[in-house]
């Protein structure tokens, strides 16, 4: 009787962790400056800037070696599918793809167990609040139409760089109390690709191997950690204790061998990053990578 309370402690104990950490995963940061200032620099937001089409990774050209994977719910040529799509003109990041994109990305964490894929509610509550942001910004313009004699703006919530420039310039973004903006969102989303990137990385990469927890832990405490607490991080050590060998991994890309998968991940991995640095400039040219 004993050694089963002792269980039944420890396993709401670790529950509790779990939902402790689900609250908390994706970082919280601190006011950034932006020359002297941390109010936004407007006039370089609604200013018309040129920018120059990116070339695109060289890695993105191989994506014809990526097929479907019979029976299974995660599809790493979706995945590449949507991001793909994401790429927008003049380096910009279409945001309806990139949202596609994360709800792959749920199911390949959900797909590595329970203990893996706990915080993706966290990650669907974000989807759904951008998304219902981009319906109401739909039906105030539907609601002017037949007001306006010309037509009506572009959607400001189609693309990154459109959803920040609207909404610096309506005042919805607030850079010292914590506001349910479509900015805000995208930057917690914004650190946890960086996050997941990573961790595809080194799968992608290392054969030494090194078991995919102690990977997680390695891209975890590089781009995470330095923004969670003590014990948020402790209870992350436990998920990573229990995520599952490189089989599993290697199953969900459809391949058999470690050296099938390099040039999959490699291929992926590139459209991530450059999904990322897109973004990543975005918020840093309009001062959001530290909103609280």
């Amino acid at each position: 009787m004993p050694s089963l309370l002792r269980r039944c402690v420890l396993s709401a104990l670790l529950m509790s962790l779990l939902l402790f950490l689900s609250s908390l995963w994706l970082p919280q940061g601190s006011v950034q400056t932006c020359e002297q200032s941390w109010r936004p620099c407007l006039s370089v937001y609604t200013s018309t800037r040129q920018v120059a089409p990116a070339a695109l990774p060289e890695e993105l050209g191989g994506s014809d070696i990526i097929g479907e994977c019979a029976g299974q719910h995660f599809q790493v040529s979706r995945l590449l599918s949507h991001l793909n799509s994401a790429l927008g003109p003049a380096s910009d990041v279409l945001l309806d793809p990139y949202l596609l994109c994360w709800e792959e990305l749920i199911k390949f964490m959900e797909a590595l167990g329970p203990l893996v894929g706990f915080f993706t509610h966290k990650v669907e509550e974000k989807i759904t609040l951008i998304r219902q942001l981009a319906m109401e910004e739909f039906a105030r313009q539907n609601a002017t139409t037949n007001e306006r004699v010309a037509p009506p703006p572009p959607h400001a919530y189609r693309s990154v760089r459109s959803m920040l420039e609207a909404e610096l310039q309506r005042g919805v973004v607030s850079f010292d109390t914590q506001t349910p903006s479509g900015s805000r969102t995208l930057l917690r989303l914004h650190r946890s690709l960086l996050w997941l990137q990573l961790l595809l990385e080194k799968l992608g990469s290392e054969r030494e191997g090194r078991s995919m927890g102690e990977l997680c832990r390695d891209a975890y405490l590089e781009v995470l950690a330095p923004h969670h607490p003590w014990l948020v991080q402790r209870a992350a050590e436990l998920v990573f204790h229990a995520m599952p060998e490189r089989g599993a991994f290697l199953r969900l890309v459809c391949v058999r061998t470690q050296e099938e998968a390099e040039p999959v991940m490699r291929v992926v991995v590139a459209a991530i990053r450059e999904i990322h640095q897109r973004t990543q400039k975005e918020l840093e040219v309009k001062n959001m990578l530290d909103l609280p």
